[in-house]
């Protein structure tokens, strides 16, 4: 690669003295690039001082670079680079100037002169920045600034006259002059006006008196952008939508839409109900449910077979399962539920209520999150705790650890849940098999009849595997059904 000091000597006037100076300077670019997130370069005068030359370049670290090549060795314009040739041949810095790239891109040239000790431009040190979107941006505003313009003399011209297409419009039209004063309504405006009970002349009346001096905004006119606002009286509410009207750059009034949302307001509030209702019905349902397990807890007390207790304890965790889900609903008052979530609290629960104090048993949930709606998430919770409580009471009859693991796959629209665990198996279990065990029997029968699902089991003396498939899109669609 050619060095800065060669470049300086074969293409330019400069002294070894004065190269030497350039190639000092080169060796901080990098610093400079990096702390202004900018791409530098330091350009020397050619011989005919008419363009000159890059003799060293820096792409920032930072941030993005314009270049995607070398540009060392290549030649600077004044009519790409004009900021560049100025301060070559006057001595002064240039910032914000506007350049093309040796890439053609458009880009911002900061460039200050550098000079020898005698006081002699040397070369230029420069900073350029992609301003390609700015450009992009400016040229948006002032192709709306002439949509602007246009559409202000259009509805001079055309809006003004009682025409048939006003009256096709669901929307109030009112123009007002620079004074905001109204010039025009047509009839749906003079009808919603009137239902707020605004009853005088409204055309030359000001807007502040057609609102009853309520909007809230000093002038409408010194609003940058659509002014918008929803305006009350009693049971009548409207949206009010107001932009400044141009004629040769200059303000000559506004533009007004006005659209009666009544109806869209009450049943926004009607819906703020139902859902509050729907929230505080989970909300009982949960305490309810709590109440029965509350009321089965003392019952199990009550007895001293171990078995009646163990059926107690089964019947308290799935309506503890169940009460979950409402807890839940009645939290966010959404139907959908994230389902991982209630997974976790309820192998939780079952863990404390049915391992033994010197077992230690660990459960992991792995794989997709599960978003699912109530009914499915009712059907499913019971499932799991099913599941995992079997593995508890079950897998670890002789062993003081455990391992079970959850895993939730996603595949379109089907969803696999697997509870797995590296317990004694089935068979091994109390000879207990599983066509006479009930918790595996509720489960099959539950994955069957409400999630149209089908249920496929592996044990054996290394662990039980259980693997549950079932259709996202039918439970969706039977939730909206009942809806």
């Amino acid at each position: 690669m050619t060095s800065v000091i060669q470049l300086c000597m074969e293409h330019t006037f400069l002294t070894q003295e004065e190269a030497e100076i350039i190639e000092d300077l080169a060796h901080n670019l990098q610093l400079f690039a990096d702390l202004s997130q900018s791409d530098v370069f330091i350009d020397c005068p050619l011989f005919e001082n008419s363009s000159a030359i890059v003799v060293s370049e820096a792409h920032p670290m930072t941030a993005p670079s314009l270049y995607k090549t070398s540009v060392v060795g290549q030649y600077a314009y004044a009519q790409n680079e004009p900021a560049v040739m100025f301060c070559l041949l006057s001595g002064k810095p240039v910032n914000g100037s506007r350049g093309i790239s040796q890439e053609q891109r458009t880009m911002q040239q900061n460039v200050v002169p550098i000079c020898s000790k005698s006081g002699k431009v040397i070369g230029a040190l420069i900073m350029e920045q992609d301003i390609t979107e700015k450009i992009a941006q400016e040229k948006n505003v002032e192709r709306l600034m002439e949509t602007t313009e246009q559409l202000s003399e259009t509805l001079f011209n055309v809006a003004m006259s009682e025409g048939s297409m006003q009256s096709l419009m669901h929307e109030g039209i009112v123009l007002f002059d620079e004074k905001e004063n109204v010039t025009y309504t047509n009839p749906q405006a003079r009808e919603m006006l009137r239902r707020i009970g605004y009853v005088e002349a409204i055309v030359g009346s000001s807007l502040n008196q057609l609102f009853y001096g309520r909007l809230n905004r000093a002038s409408m006119l010194d609003q940058t952008g659509i002014y918008q606002e929803e305006f009350q009286m009693v049971s009548v509410t409207l949206e009010l939508k107001a932009v400044a009207l141009y004629r040769d750059a200059q303000v000559v009034g506004g533009f007004m839409l006005i659209r009666d949302i009544s109806d869209l307001k009450n049943k926004e509030k009607q819906l703020l109900i139902k859902s509050a209702v729907i929230k505080e019905i989970h909300h009982r349902v949960k305490n309810n449910l709590q109440n029965v397990s509350s009321l089965l807890r003392l019952q199990m007390r009550r007895t001293k077979q171990q078995e009646v207790q163990k059926g107690y304890q089964a019947s308290i965790d799935r309506i503890n399962s169940i009460a979950i889900i409402h807890e839940m609903l009645a939290f966010d008052g959404q139907d959908s539920i994230p389902f991982n979530d209630v997974v976790d609290r309820i192998a939780k629960n079952i863990l404390s209520s049915t391992s033994k104090p010197e077992q230690e048993i660990r459960i992991e949930l792995r794989g997709d999150e599960l978003i699912l709606p109530s009914s499915t998430s009712t059907t499913l919770a019971l499932v799991v705790n099913e599941l995992v409580q079997n593995c508890v009471t079950h897998a670890f009859t002789d062993r003081d650890q455990g391992f079970i693991e959850i895993t939730f796959q996603l595949s379109g629209q089907m969803a696999r849940l697997s509870v797995s665990d590296n317990g004694i198996g089935i068979q091994q279990s109390n000879n207990m098999s599983s066509k006479n065990h009930l918790g595996l029997n509720i489960t099959e029968t539950l994955v069957k009849e409400n999630l149209n699902g089908i249920m496929s089991m592996d044990s054996n003396i290394h662990g039980t595997h259980v693997q549950i498939t079932f259709p996202l899109s039918q439970t969706e669609t039977e939730e909206e059904e009942l809806l």
